[in-house]
């Protein structure tokens, strides 16, 4: 009866989820790292909050292993995170916004996300809901800055 009930709601999370994500790039003209520092830069100077900076090609050189430059910076405002999961709790998963910078192959800097209609999407939120389109423009703005030649 437990397994039932588990592969029950294991079926309707994935159900839940977008059949593909809509993951937004762009490309920088900047180091992985000065990207990132950018970004970190552009969100606090917005009033937001920086929670983490995950250097994964650091952690994989740990393990004696070899990753292109690749970081992801984790961040958030309360005022646009908290009505998202006061809609569904289950928003704290993909809250705060992540976005990752990484050089390809060629050494292209691409600074990319997850749009937040996706999270919308995931977790039964509205798409059109205010929050939404906030996050929107914030992811926006701020990777713009990130990128921007100045």
């Amino acid at each position: 009866m437990k397994r039932a009930a588990l592969v029950a709601a294991v079926t309707a999370a994935t159900l839940a989820l977008p059949a593909s994500a809509e993951m937004i790039e762009k490309v920088s003209p900047h180091s992985v790292s000065e990207t990132i520092d950018r970004l970190a830069s552009a969100v606090e100077g917005a009033g937001a909050t920086v929670f983490a900076r995950v250097d994964h090609a650091a952690g994989a050189a740990k393990v004696e292993m070899e990753l292109r430059p690749t970081q992801l910076l984790i961040f958030g405002n309360p005022k646009l995170g908290t009505p998202a999961m006061q809609g569904n709790q289950t928003a704290g998963l993909d809250l705060p916004l992540r976005v990752l910078a990484y050089a390809d192959g060629e050494g292209v800097v691409h600074l990319t996300y997850h749009a937040p209609v996706d999270l919308a999407a995931a977790h039964g939120l509205p798409a059109d809901a205010e929050y939404i389109a906030k996050m929107t423009g914030a992811l926006d703005k701020l990777t713009s800055k990130a990128i921007a030649e100045e």
